[in-house]
């Protein structure tokens, strides 16, 4: 097994056939069709059906895929880091939920920046499964994640409990039966309570993913959501945005976790995670 073979797996895959994978390769058909029979006899499994209408995963292929992925991803952060001039002393890795990225990642990162310029930065932003994935797989060190589940290698931090309030843009909607409503997701905790505080309330025609894009939809087209007080005080604070007072409260507790492999090599971390948790 090698990274051609390995690339020359997801080529096919995107492109769905050994033709189009040849072309964007740049060889030949009859090389793409030997780099894949090298791996599938490596590991002895049919990976790809090839049909006259395409090429199509076996449950084989779906398998590695998640690995070969994985692999890809770890190869080009090496390839990266390993470029990295001499005045680099580390690489600092970091995930964010978008949600914490405000006030948090943003003041994690800048810290970092200023105050080590020896250590090179990089920032992924994604879901709750992808900031688990990256990091149980190494190609991220730290996490700024609502889902505080970690495995033995990684050590989590509480870091803040986000008071989740009402807010509008006009002072006197509804809390109940805005037809401006939108959902914005907060886990599954925020949902449950949700789900039994407005029991008998609509369910909400737009919902987000992200509380950013939730904001940003009030802010355009009118509304109201729950959202992250530290994230709307600021558009309180301007009357671009109300508190709904009489609407119930929730909360949303974010971890820091960090793999221990560098927590134990940055002797700066722990000064770094004090300065952010202020």
């Amino acid at each position: 097994m090698n990274l051609l073979e390995l690339r020359t797996f997801l080529t096919i895959i995107e492109t769905g056939n050994l033709v189009r994978a040849s072309e964007q390769l740049n060889v030949t058909q009859s090389t793409v069709t030997a780099r894949l029979k090298s791996l599938e006899d490596e590991l002895g499994q049919v990976l790809i059906n090839r049909q006259k209408s395409g090429a199509s995963l076996t449950a084989a292929g779906v398998r590695l895929q998640r690995y070969v992925n994985t692999i890809s991803d770890l190869w080009q952060q090496a390839r990266q880091e390993t470029s990295l001039s001499d005045a680099f002393s580390a690489v600092c890795n970091i995930a964010c939920h978008p949600d914490l990225w405000p006030h948090l990642g943003s003041k994690m990162f800048d810290h970092i920046r200023y105050t080590h310029p020896g250590i090179a930065l990089s920032v992924w932003q994604g879901n709750q499964s992808d900031l688990t994935n990256w990091l149980n797989a190494g190609l991220t060190d730290v996490s700024l994640t609502y889902w505080p589940n970690a495995n033995q290698k990684q050590k989590v931090f509480p870091l803040l409990t986000d008071e989740l309030v009402l807010v509008a843009t006009k002072k006197d909607s509804p809390i109940k039966f805005d037809p401006g409503y939108v959902f914005v997701e907060a886990g599954d905790e925020f949902g449950q309570q949700h789900a039994s505080a407005y029991a008998d309330a609509n369910t909400a025609r737009i919902s987000f993913g992200t509380a950013q894009l939730g904001l940003e939809h009030l802010l355009t087209n009118g509304g109201s959501a729950y959202l992250p007080m530290r994230i709307v005080e600021p558009y309180v604070a301007s009357k671009k945005l109300y508190f709904l007072k009489e609407a119930p409260r929730f909360e949303r507790n974010a971890f820091l976790i960090v793999n221990k492999s560098a927590f134990d090599k940055w002797s700066w971390f722990e000064e770094c995670r004090n300065a952010i948790s202020k």
